[in-house]
């Protein structure tokens, strides 16, 4: 039996998602994705271009000419490989008040499973390969007397490195959310509204960086992919993570989604099944647009 193959629909509804539903949905959408693409099945060719600086000028000669540009290849392997299936009988649809149906049951996948994941995946490697280019960890113990401190070394050292300020992410868990709105010298404005009880306390932005929280669970070093997700056993606790999207790459290919209806081949039941190649990088030459403050 012929089988419709949901892919293309499937890739833009979830694009369109992306920054919604995911934490780290402004990395997912970074611009970068539509600079870089893949150009084979699995391999992404990232140019970098260098040159070299101005000399004095000479008005009495002229001076000999060589090549002062030159060009080299990046490259990055998508070896994130993830699949999921399911079988539905016909009968559990019409017993569920179609309640359990193929549509609901990848609406719960992805909220339950596929976002969660791809958020772990995005972070952990970005730290990994962020370690892998140099790239030390703060493991500063952060407190309400020293978070700001730390937080104006961060801006610091990324002004010194040219990273743009506009755009800047601080990503932080639920506990340094609650630090930095109790910290010693920050400057809070108490908007009352609605009534006298309704007090909004919330701080989303540190000098024009975004705040964004992240349950700690989804902020460590190392997970597990074998099924799903889950830290590993050697994960260490992200706390904070000042970055700029054009620090990474964050491709995501939906190669296959696809339903047959029931049939012989799989004994009366609808049988959904998709597949995708997905991959978190760094630009090796932006690394300097990633901080981390990670403990135990």
């Amino acid at each position: 039996m012929a089988t419709v193959n949901y892919a293309e629909q499937y890739s833009r509804a979830l694009s369109q998602e992306f920054p919604y539903v995911l934490n780290f949905g402004k990395l997912y959408t970074t611009p970068n994705n539509k600079t870089y693409k893949v150009v084979d099945s699995k391999t992404i060719k990232i140019p970098v271009v260098t040159t070299s600086g101005r000399t004095d000028g000479n008005r009495d000669n002229i001076t000999s000419f060589k090549r002062n540009v030159d060009n080299d290849w990046e490259t990055k392997d998508l070896t994130n490989h993830r699949e999921w299936d399911t079988l539905l009988h016909p009968q559990d649809v019409n017993q569920s008040n179609m309640v359990l149906t193929i549509q609901n049951a990848t609406k719960v996948m992805n909220e339950t499973q596929k976002f969660p994941e791809m958020d772990a995946y995005c972070v952990s490697k970005i730290h990994t390969d962020a370690v892998a280019e140099g790239v030390v960890d703060d493991t500063t113990t952060l407190t309400v007397d020293n978070i700001l401190s730390i937080f104006d070394k961060y801006m610091e050292d990324m002004d010194e490195a040219r990273v743009p300020q506009t755009g800047r992410i601080l990503y932080v868990t639920p506990a340094i959310n609650t630090l930095i709105k109790n910290a010693k010298d920050i400057v809070k404005t108490i908007n009352v509204s609605g009534s006298a009880t309704a007090l909004n306390r919330t701080i989303s932005r540190i000098d024009e960086v975004e705040i964004v929280k992240v349950p700690s669970e989804l902020m460590k070093t190392v997970y597990d992919f074998s099924n799903g997700w889950k830290p590993g056993t050697t994960a260490k606790q992200i706390n904070m993570l000042l970055i700029h999207p054009i620090a990474v790459f964050t491709p995501v290919s939906y190669s296959f989604a696809s339903m047959e209806e029931p049939s012989a081949h799989s004994k009366g039941k609808y049988l959904y099944y998709e597949e995708s190649f997905e991959d978190v990088f760094i630009l090796n030459n932006k690394k300097k647009a990633i901080k981390f403050n990670v403990s135990e």
